[in-house]
């Protein structure tokens, strides 16, 4: 799940950070289903292309380079870039760890949903307080005592699923429920039929996983359009504050949610386009996925607007009362909602399982990626792919379990709030600096034409050169610099839970300083010819015994820019054509 934003202003952040973040990642199956067709022999596992490494700066060709080379997510340019390959699939990795149970929790809910009476929609059951109300007004916001009131639907998500009321916190965890724990057992059984025999079985079941999410998605707003209130809600959504654009907070937000919606970064995208063939349209992948993302989210958008003016209305309450960000949104706001309607228990089946698509969806692409890119670097895992998959998922249920304990919300947030920001967004950094720096734009370029039958324009080569290698190190340091310490409600984790944390980040992040610190001690010659083995793909070492080595320019160092326009950059002298 995406990191949770301050409740300040739910218009955007909420539909950013939440529902539209899942129904954003249905479009990671674009390239699965280019895939489907493909098998491993497709991919030509040779090793003559020095374009292996392209990482995700256009979608799909990265992964496209990489199906004459076999390699999947371990390797980018030069023998420092396996670091920033072990770093995404490390991210991948444990995104998985806490993932799966979004998925866990969306087979309960689909499971209790199942029922004449849906189980969130009054305070008459065994898990239920005394705090609980089936109303929901500001003349009934307190409850015995003084203490605030709570919804049925609040009180079944955090009592009757997770047991929360059980835990003190983060360091009184309990055991695993073993109605979760099941559950989490039949998502990872799904998962690894789904993933054991590589694209042969994944491409298949992604034109149900991707498909049937579009159909409930537009079941859900026409539904929605017709609820009252839901004009106000719409209305919220498309009004926008320009101030905010001022808050890096937004940016960083933002940033972290494209990661996550079309896969960058996590190694999903360079693992299922290597299944495609070397002269696929590269070009065309990266246009319809980026459009198709941003259109499924600016359309989810009025889903969850609609309905989100439709429980203000109800409750006589502004949307930003309504709103909840973490997992609230679609374990107590949507179950709310839906409780409400007619035939409730048909819209609830619905919904959940298209979240139960969705999720196994994008499960699906975080665990290729790091079955792929661990398989294609090492021959002995590639031979034994369906033991390692069996192996990866076990790992990833295993360590799932401490998500499902009494205080597994705990567990939840904080791996959701360190595993995969501020390090998802330095590992697009250094892919971005190794493509375009070290392997050189000309370079990627022109692999891309031979792909494609034409070269990227001047406005792409200038995106890969600076502006996003600028505008990625300046949100990987504003995020750091204006780090907010996770919370769940009015909980606040203790400091060596947040120390534990950046120690998540930071393993993901370490390895691409350690291996390339390695690689430089290993490798022959002067600095500076370790330095250019580094930064050279193996294939073309040759020239640097040559003494030939087109990252550097004499004492320059020369822009991967065409002839014609040739700069060179070197100590206490300016760019100059």
């Amino acid at each position: 799940m995406p990191k949770p934003v301050p409740a300040a202003k739910p218009g955007k952040d909420v539909e950013m950070r939440e529902v539209c973040v899942e129904l954003g990642k249905v479009n990671r199956s674009s390239g699965t289903q280019q895939c489907s067709s493909s098998t491993e022999q497709d991919r030509g596992l040779t090793a003559d292309q020095p374009s292996t490494t392209r990482r995700c700066l256009v979608s799909g060709s990265p992964g496209a380079a990489a199906s004459r080379g076999g390699r999947g997510g371990a390797t980018l340019t030069g023998a420092l870039s396996p670091g920033v390959g072990y770093t995404a699939i490390l991210i991948s990795l444990y995104i998985g760890f806490f993932y799966n149970v979004i998925i866990a929790w969306a087979l309960h809910y689909l499971l209790s949903s199942f029922t004449t009476e849906l189980p969130w929609t009054h305070c008459n059951h065994s898990w239920n307080s005394p705090r609980c109300s089936d109303a929901r007004a500001p003349n009934a916001s307190s409850g015995p005592n003084g203490t605030s009131r709570t919804t049925p639907a609040a009180e079944y998500f955090e009592r009757g699923v997770l047991h929360l009321h059980e835990s003190q916190g983060i360091d009184d965890l309990g055991p695993p429920r073993w109605q979760l724990t099941s559950c989490l057992v039949l998502v990872i059984v799904l998962l690894y039929f789904s993933l054991w025999k590589g694209v042969k079985t994944s491409g298949k079941v992604v034109w149900i996983t991707a498909t049937m999410p579009y159909v409930v998605l537009f079941a859900l707003l026409l539904r929605g359009i017709t609820l009252p209130g839901a004009v106000d809600g719409i209305r919220a959504y498309l009004s926008v504050d320009f101030h905010r654009l001022c808050e890096a907070s937004v940016w960083i937000d933002a940033a972290i949610q494209i990661c996550f919606s079309l896969g960058v970064g996590l190694g999903v995208l360079i693992a299922f386009s290597s299944y495609n063939k070397f002269t696929n349209n590269c070009y065309r992948d990266a246009i319809i996925t980026t459009s198709v993302n941003s259109l499924t989210s600016f359309s989810s958008g009025f889903v969850v607007f609609s309905f989100l003016g439709y429980m203000a209305q109800k409750h006589s309450v502004p949307i930003g009362d309504v709103a909840k960000d973490g997992p609230g949104l679609i374990f107590i706001i949507y179950p709310e909602a839906l409780a409400t309607l007619p035939l409730s228990s048909v819209w609830a089946v619905v919904f959940f399982v298209m979240l139960l698509t969705l999720g196994i969806d994008s499960a699906m692409g975080g665990m290729e990626s790091v079955i792929t890119g661990l398989a294609d670097e090492f021959q002995l895992l590639h031979r034994h792919r369906e033991l390692f998959t069996l192996l990866v998922v076990l790992a990833t249920f295993l360590l799932s379990l401490f998500c499902v304990t009494n205080g597994g919300i705990y567990v939840f947030t904080l791996l959701d709030h360190f595993a995969a920001g501020t390090s998802i967004l330095f590992g697009v950094l250094m892919e971005v600096i190794g493509v375009a720096w070290f392997y050189g734009v000309w370079q990627f370029s022109d692999d891309i034409k031979q792909m494609t039958g034409r070269r990227p324009s001047l406005y792409w080569r200038l995106c890969w050169k600076f502006v996003s290698p600028c505008f990625l190190l300046f949100v990987v340091v504003v995020s750091i610099a204006t780090f907010r310490p996770p919370h769940y409600g009015a909980y606040v984790f203790p400091e060596w839970a947040n120390a534990l944390g950046w120690a998540i980040a930071a393993s993901s992040m370490s390895v691409v300083p350690i291996y390339a610190a390695y690689k430089l001690c290993s490798l022959p010659g002067s600095s500076r010819e370790k330095l250019a083995y580094a930064i050279t793909p193996e294939t073309e070492h040759g020239r640097v015994d040559s003494g030939e080595v087109r990252q550097f320019t004499g004492p320059g160092l020369e822009f991967q820019v065409p002839a014609d326009h040739r700069c060179f950059w070197s100590p206490g002298r300016q760019l100059m054509a």
